[in-house]
């Protein structure tokens, strides 16, 4: 029997969860992305949010302008950032930015349709209203977006979620799982054929959850948060105003989170 691989190399990987922000944030870190990951999925909460098409489009536009001139300035030039499998020969950076959509309460089925059209917007992000970084305009109700969510089961375009509730009985370190439990199994039991990726987890519920699930559901994670335990930090963040902001760097349960991604879910911790 022939011996069983040991390490498996990227030689470019795909970045399935990225905030480059704009201006001059924009500017100072999307060269070093670009030269190491051959395509990203652009998270869209900016100061307005990305919610149309339109806005879609032209950040993509400053994005690939903002890599230009990065890498021009290093002797470096970009590539077309076009539909291609990604690469990087001498001197030339390819890189492509996977765009998506903010989704708010006044977003439309139709909107999901020229985001589809458009063959440059891959998929739609669900901020919980006051969950996290700019997320004053996202969803107070996922039963109010639920024609906009059908609408993106049609067109096959995938649903990314930041998934937390936001009522302040609940835990801070207790949201993601109430999550899955009020908003997460009653949205998939609705609409069966929606595909989503469930952000960023943190905890041992959701990798069981989705480790065990069937369907159209992956995850994504970060290191941070298979690393760092919550002890002093999760203590800090109990006591301080920016607690939200921490907590998105911790977990409490790293080494469980760790343990439960075992080959099942190992498999689907991709973006679809």
């Amino acid at each position: 029997m022939a011996a069983q691989p040991t390490t498996l190399v990227l030689s470019r990987p795909d970045d399935w969860h990225l905030h480059l922000r704009d201006g001059e944030a924009l500017e100072a870190v999307v060269a070093a992305t670009a030269r190491q990951f051959a395509r990203a999925i652009i998270m869209p909460n900016l100061k307005p949010p990305v919610t149309t098409t339109e806005q879609a489009l032209a950040y993509r536009e400053r994005i690939l302008a903002a890599l230009q001139r990065a890498l021009a300035s290093n002797g470096h030039s970009a590539g077309s950032g076009g539909s291609g499998s990604g690469g990087s020969s001498a001197g030339v950076v390819d890189f492509q930015p996977l765009m998506t959509l903010y989704l708010t309460e006044q977003t439309s089925p139709d909107e999901i349709r020229k985001a589809k059209a458009s063959g440059l917007v891959h998929a739609v992000k669900l901020y919980p209203a006051g969950a996290t970084t700019h997320s004053d305009a996202g969803v107070s109700d996922i039963r109010k977006v639920y024609p906009v969510l059908e609408a993106m089961q049609r067109e096959g375009m995938p649903l990314l979620i930041h998934g937390e509730v936001t009522d302040q009985e609940v835990d801070l370190f207790d949201r993601e799982a109430v999550f899955i439990d009020r908003v997460l199994i009653p949205l998939r039991a609705a609409m069966p054929n929606l595909r989503i990726v469930f952000e960023h987890i943190t905890t041992k519920q959701a990798a069981q959850y989705v480790s065990e699930a069937s369907g159209n559901i992956c995850c994504t994670t970060a290191t941070p948060f298979l690393l760092v335990g919550f002890g002093p930090i999760g203590t800090a963040c109990r006591c301080s105003s920016a607690k939200s902001i921490v907590a998105r760097c911790s977990t409490p349960q790293p080494v469980a989170v760790r343990s439960s991604f075992s080959e099942p879910t190992a498999h689907r911790m991709r973006a679809s």
